[in-house]
C-alpha cells in the first residue's frame, strides 16, 4: 500500500468529493477512486457509503486519516535537522493578487529558519512569470494554473483553489446575475490572464454577451470602479481587506469558475534544498487561507 493513498483520502475528506480532491492532487477522478478502493481492500473494510449518487465518507475514513496524521507527526519529530546549511538566493515571482496573502508569512518564516537564504520577489502576470521560470530568469513563481494543468516540463505544486465572484455596487439589491448584466456595464478583467479568460468563458456560457468596453488588469482597480457604481465584474477576491477599502456587493455565481493557484518550478530543481524550504514556507503561509 502506497502512503500517497492516505494523503489522497485526507484530500477527499477536506474537499468533500473525489473529483475536487483529484483536482488538488493533479490526478484523474478515476485514479482517486482506485486509490480509495485499494485502501478499502488493504483495511478489509469500507471507507465510503456508495449507495447514493455520490460516495460519502464513513466514520472509519476520518479515523484512518486522524491516525495517519498523528503517526506522520510522530515520525517527523524523530527527524534530525539537515546538517547542510541552506543559503543563497531565490528569485520568486508572485502574481499581484497573491502578494499580500503570501509574501509576509513566507518571508518571515524563511528569515527565521534560514537567515542566509535571500528571496528576491518579482511581480508579474501568470503567463509572464511561468515563462520566466522556463527560461531560468527566476527560480519559482506563484501563479494561476492553466485550466489544462500547465506545461509538463515544470513542477506544479497546488497551493489554493478559489471560486470567482460577481461583484456589484454596494447598495445594489439585485442578486440575479443575468439581471445585473442587463442593468450594468461589464468591467472585464484582462483577458490575457487566466482569471480573465475564465470570467469571459463563464459569461459566454451562462449569461450571454455582456456589454461594456472597460478592461483592466488589476483587481483592486476593478473593485474600486464597481464600488463607484460604474459597472459589475467577475473577479477572484484573494487579496485580504480589498473589500474593506472599497465595499461592494458580492453575489455567488452558480457553477462559479474555479481558479487554482500553484507554485511552479523547473523539473530539474525538484531536489533543490532551497526550493524545498521555499515550498514548505509557502504551504504554511497559506494554511489559514485553505481553511476558509
Amino acid at each position: 500500500m502506497k502512503m500517497e493513498a492516505f494523503s489522497t483520502l485526507g484530500l477527499v475528506l477536506r474537499h468533500g468529493t473525489m473529483a475536487r480532491a483529484a483536482q488538488e492532487a493533479n490526478l484523474t477522478a478515476s485514479a482517486v477512486s482506485l486509490q480509495m478502493k485499494q485502501l478499502e481492500s488493504y483495511l478489509g473494510q469500507q471507507l465510503f457509503d456508495r449507495s447514493g449518487l455520490q460516495a460519502r465518507p464513513l466514520p472509519l475514513a476520518r479515523e484512518v486519516v486522524a491516525i495517519m496524521q498523528r503517526a506522520m507527526s510522530d515520525i517527523e519529530s524523530l527527524r534530525c535537522p539537515l546538517s547542510v546549511e541552506i543559503k543563497g538566493s531565490i528569485r520568486l515571482g508572485v502574481i499581484e493578487s497573491m502578494q499580500p496573502l503570501l509574501l509576509p508569512g513566507t518571508l518571515s518564516r524563511l528569515r527565521a529558519r534560514y537567515p542566509k537564504l535571500r528571496v528576491a520577489p518579482r511581480r508579474g502576470k501568470s503567463s509572464e512569470l511561468t515563462n520566466a521560470v522556463k527560461a531560468g530568469e527566476i527560480d519559482a513563481a506563484v501563479v494561476a494554473q492553466p485550466a489544462h494543468g500547465g506545461s509538463s516540463r515544470l513542477n506544479w505544486h497546488r497551493l489554493l483553489t478559489r471560486g470567482m465572484t460577481l461583484i456589484a455596487p454596494p447598495d445594489e439589491a439585485e442578486t440575479r446575475p443575468e439581471k445585473l448584466f442587463e442593468k450594468y456595464e461589464w468591467i472585464r478583467y484582462d483577458r490575457a490572464t487566466i482569471a480573465g479568460r475564465l470570467a469571459a468563458r463563464y459569461v459566454g456560457d451562462h449569461i450571454g454577451q455582456g456589454r461594456g468596453e472597460l478592461e483592466l488588469d488589476g483587481v483592486r482597480a476593478i473593485v474600486a470602479m464597481v464600488h463607484a457604481g460604474l459597472g459589475i465584474s467577475i473577479v477572484q477576491l484573494s487579496e485580504p481587506g480589498i473589500c474593506t477599502s472599497f465595499p461592494v456587493r458580492q453575489v455567488a455565481l452558480p457553477h462559479a469558475p474555479q481558479l487554482h493557484f500553484a507554485l511552479v518550478t523547473r523539473a530539474a530543481d525538484a531536489e533543490n534544498r532551497a526550493q524545498a524550504a521555499l515550498r514548505e514556507a509557502v504551504d504554511e503561509a497559506l494554511a489559514p487561507a485553505r481553511e476558509h
